[in-house]
């Protein structure tokens, strides 16, 4: 393998030094020093964490979208894949326990402190959130030992997305305002940078194996890594934003930082635009390899500086305080926000909660979607408009309900919460189904030939996976759709969406994908689920329908006020228990419109298949003379002769 990837190491930890002596995060502590040991340490195992997860998702990414299975290029991937993973796993429980002696202000070792690690570890939020991040390192490292191929890289990559939920939550705005916003960004942060660094790493340590697919293998990491800037850069500005108060704050230690590492950021961004540009397209010419990998070693030399200057930022505080207001309001104790203005009919339209997990969501897939357009006009395919307007309907419905004013009133007033509630699980599904992206991607991507995953691939694997197979079943679909909401809400599943950030993000995967699933049985054109006579649908849709109805029903005439600690305590005043039988009234009312548009949708669909279906006989007879009428009739006259004879 090729040791060029080992350039970063020094040059993330000359410029993670740097920055600590720049803002004096690693300075000697007045009250309670743990000790040079601790102080300095713990940004070092930081970056050695960061660089073993980047090198983790590198090679298994490698191995799921980039190279052919069973290649040597392949099996040497896997093999730097796992041992990075076995070292991400280790260097984060040395995280945990300097981590620890850091926020005790003891040093390591001494009389009772293996006893107060444990209660570190058991009882504060903090060890507990950094033993389960290392618990599922560990995991991640073990699964990662038995891979052999795509698939199996692939849960390796979900495992390490999954780990690094619990390290997000401990980070810089786990106790201040606008702290989901800033959890959301740092995640998305860290799988960007990891993808876009730990490829390029992977992709150089493997160089040697790659012979004649070079220029393959270069081409497809360089669209990945395009997608990984962008998030990168996104993430990064709407993290930067929230540190930073005003402009004066960035000439401040910790905004010359930030400063460092954005410019960092974007000469890297343009020497990515350079690859692709000049150096690819003669990357198999004489010269072209030897540039190219000149290039790549000056980009990981800098990556390396820019994760150094990541760690510095991590350790050090920022110009706005992270501590929560002296004075908090019940609101800003339960939700970490300051209460919003009263909602009037101007602020349905004003006001925002941003949510940067779903305006990322909602971006790459309408920026993939339009490239999908593109891409079949460009060979001279059409595609419906209609279709492109309705997908790109739907995500800026999405949007608005993630980031808008359901957002902002949807964790404070119950009524609010169900409208953003039924729109995500009624109104955004139709629009995004009826967008087809399943049948757009399937004719815009390439089929890769040479043993390779690619998208058109894993799309084709999930699409006609058991499990998939099984929730798409129209019976199931239903099920879910209708029966998820009573388990929802009648159960501790309330309250947890409530009151943490994971469950409230979980709850709205969940309710966005049952309604996508229940509406691709009813109305959905692209392959998949095996969908009923168009009959049965309508009995489906109003069947479940009913069901909503009755939720809606219960909650309008009961007198028990569902997540009460949550919802007595929140809010202007307002009667919590008649804003809920108001929510209650929403669920009953606002199926009604989406249930009268779908059972439209699914009755145009029958008269046109019905029409579909006539113009196809009439196109056989044209053909044979209309063989099957004569037939028939030839069968009618047989009968009738011998009825005749038999009498």
């Amino acid at each position: 393998m090729s040791l060029r990837p080992l350039l970063a190491v020094p040059a993330l930890l000359v410029a993670a030094v740097a920055g600590l002596l720049l803002t004096g995060a690693a300075a000697e502590q007045v009250l309670a020093d743990p000790g040079a040991a601790v102080r300095w340490g713990l940004p070092v195992a930081r970056g050695v964490a960061d660089l073993a997860l980047a090198a983790t998702v590198g090679g298994f990414l490698l191995v799921a979208a980039v190279l052919p299975a069973g290649g040597v290029a392949s099996r040497r991937a896997l093999r730097l894949g796992s041992a990075a993973a076995v070292a991400w796993a280790a260097s984060l429980g040395v995280v945990l326990v300097l981590t620890y002696a850091d926020t005790a202000g003891r040093p390591l070792g001494g009389e009772g402190f293996g006893a107060e690690l444990g209660y570190f570890v058991t009882d504060i939020d903090l060890g507990r959130l950094l033993l389960l991040a290392a618990v599922l390192a560990a995991t991640t490292a073990t699964v990662a030992a038995g891979v052999r191929g795509p698939r199996g890289a692939a849960w390796v990559l979900a495992g390490v997305a999954l780990a690094l939920v619990p390290v997000a939550l401990t980070g810089h705005a786990a106790g201040a305002a606008s702290h989901e916003t800033a959890v959301s960004g740092w995640w998305l942060h860290v799988l960007g940078v990891a993808a876009w660094f730990g490829g390029l790493a992977a992709l150089t340590a493997v160089r040697d194996a790659l012979g004649d697919r070079l220029v393959d293998a270069a081409r497809r990491y360089s669209v990945l890594a395009g997608w990984a800037f962008a998030l990168t850069a996104v993430s990064g500005v709407a993290n930067g934003l929230l540190r930073v108060g005003s402009p004066r704050d960035l000439l401040t230690g910790y905004g010359l930082l930030l400063v460092a590492k954005t410019a960092a950021t974007l000469a890297l961004g343009v020497a990515g635009w350079w690859h692709r540009r000049s150096l690819l397209p003669r990357l198999d010419r004489p010269g072209g390899a030897a540039a190219f990998w000149r290039l790549v070693t000056g980009e990981l030399v800098v990556l390396g500086a820019t994760a150094g200057l990541g760690v510095a930022l991590a350790r050090s505080a920022p110009p706005v305080p992270d501590e929560p207001p002296a004075d908090p309001t019940p609101a800003e104790l339960l939700t970490g926000e300051p209460l919003p203005p009263p909602p009037d009919a101007a602020r349905w339209l004003t006001e925002t909660s941003p949510d940067v997990l779903w305006l990322v969501v909602a971006g790459v897939l309408a920026v993939a979607y339009l490239t999908g357009v593109r891409r079949l006009r460009a060979r001279g395919d059409r595609w419906a408009l209609h279709r492109t307007l309705l997908w790109l309907a739907g995500l800026l419905a999405l949007v608005y309900v993630t980031s808008g004013a359901p957002a902002a009133y949807g964790r404070t007033l119950f009524s609010v919460h169900m409208v953003q509630h039924m729109a995500l699980s009624m109104v955004v599904p139709p629009l995004l189904v009826a967008g087809a992206p399943v049948t757009l991607a399937l004719r815009a991507l390439p089929r890769r030939r040479d043993g390779s995953v690619g998208p058109r691939e894993w799309l084709l694997t999930v699409v006609e996976s058991r499990w998939v197979r099984w929730v798409s079943h129209p019976v199931v679909a239903a099920s879910v759709f209708a029966g998820s909401i009573v388990v929802f809400y009648f159960s501790p599943l309330f309250e947890l969406a409530l009151s943490t950030h994971v469950g409230h993000e979980l709850m709205m995967i969940h309710f966005l994908l049952a309604g996508y699933l229940f509406a691709n049985v009813l109305i959905g054109v692209d392959p998949g689920p095996a969908r009923p006579r168009y009959p049965l649908r309508l009995l489906l849709l109003f069947a479940t329908m009913a069901f909503h109805a009755f939720f809606g029903v219960t909650l309008v005439g009961g007198d028990t006020l569902l997540a009460a600690d949550w919802f007595s305590s929140t809010g202007w005043g307002i009667d919590a228990l008649a804003d809920q039988r108001d929510g209650g009234a929403i669920a009953w009312a606002i199926g009604e419109v989406p249930t009268l548009l779908l059972a439209m949708v699914v009755a145009v669909q029958w008269a046109r298949s019905d029409a579909r279906e006539a113009r196809r006989s009439d196109r056989a007879a044209d053909r044979d003379g209309d063989a099957a009428l004569a037939e028939y009739n030839a069968m009618l006259s047989r009968l009738a002769e011998r009825d005749r004879q038999s009498r």
